[in-house]
């Protein structure tokens, strides 16, 4: 069924369907689930599925805080990892990192997430940041970590084992260069990080693909570009319209985030849409445009790992 992207009800777009174990682990069973705990983070994971912790990283986009600081938090940086026992997928044995950008928490830790930490580039970048919003509250956090997860489970279910940057929407950070170090270490097949844009412009909406630019590295010239192009033209085909104030035909090569700048693996990021814009935010604040995203990227990832 494709996927178009119609205006209508005062400007506003909807979419429409047109045709390991270690000594740091503890288990606990209950109700067919099963918990485990790891350094201190616990996560749950069906109990006929391996599941294991691992660390992993996380790409940044930058946006500003205003929110007052509060008592320094502990960065969560260990993630959680999903792997499907019984699959016939080409994408089986393959390792994707997902970082749902940003944290809940971060607000009220400003100094921490403030922090300067190497940007890849002989410069700094901020720690994290508190990300955007819609008109109505509806924050980029909260966007991100649902996307995450539906991502998550679509890829879970077709073989791929899964690590996530963040195991909830309540913590703080972790810092950007700790995540990309972590993903760097998880050996992932493809890194995407998931935002969502807050552009002021007053015609600015769509999605757009970001990798890095000039490159520092052969996999950032080579199979980090093919992966941003396998999401763009994922999201295309699904019938997302590419952004209209950056970037060109939906893809946007930067030099100023961290995350990709220090990518050793495939890695790319994804605006979905524009919050501050009012076609872009009714998408981004149903289940069923969640949804949908979280269907379009998967099919990137699903694409480029072939």
């Amino acid at each position: 069924m494709g996927w178009t992207r119609r205006t209508g009800c005062g400007g506003r777009a909807r979419w429409g369907c047109g045709g390991p174990d270690d000594a740091n682990v503890t288990r606990r069973g209950h109700s067919g689930l099963v918990d485990e705990v790891w350094h201190g983070v616990e996560v749950r994971s069906r109990s006929f599925l391996p599941a294991c912790l691992l660390a992993a990283t996380a790409l940044l986009a930058g946006c500003v805080s205003t929110t007052k600081d509060a008592t320094p938090a502990t960065s969560t940086a260990a993630a959680v990892s999903s792997e499907s026992a019984i699959t016939t997928s080409p994408a089986v044995h393959r390792t994707v990192v997902l970082d749902p950008g940003h944290n809940g928490g971060n607000a009220a830790h400003l100094a921490q997430i403030n922090a300067p930490v190497p940007d890849g580039r002989g410069g700094t970048k901020a720690c994290n940041t508190t990300g955007t919003s819609a008109a109505s509250g509806y924050p980029e956090h909260e966007f991100t970590w649902d996307v995450t997860v539906r991502v998550r489970d679509l890829l879970a279910a077709s073989g791929v084992r899964v690590i996530l940057t963040r195991s909830d929407d309540t913590g703080v950070g972790p810092c950007v260069d700790e995540r990309a170090a972590l993903a760097n270490q998880s050996g992932a097949d493809a890194v995407v990080s998931i935002h969502a844009d807050g552009n002021a412009g007053a015609d600015a909406h769509g999605f757009h693909i970001a990798y890095a630019d000039p490159p520092l590295n052969p996999v950032q010239a080579e199979a980090g570009t093919r992966l941003a192009i396998a999401l763009r033209d994922a999201m295309v085909a699904g019938g997302a319209m590419p952004s209209t104030y950056v970037g060109s035909a939906g893809l946007n090569p930067r030099a100023d985030l961290a995350g990709l700048n220090l990518a050793e693996r495939p890695s790319a990021l994804v605006e979905c849409g524009n919050m501050r814009s009012a076609a872009d935010a009714a998408l981004i604040e149903t289940a069923e445009g969640r949804a949908r995203y979280a269907e379009l990227i998967t099919a990137g990832i699903r694409a480029f790992l072939g």
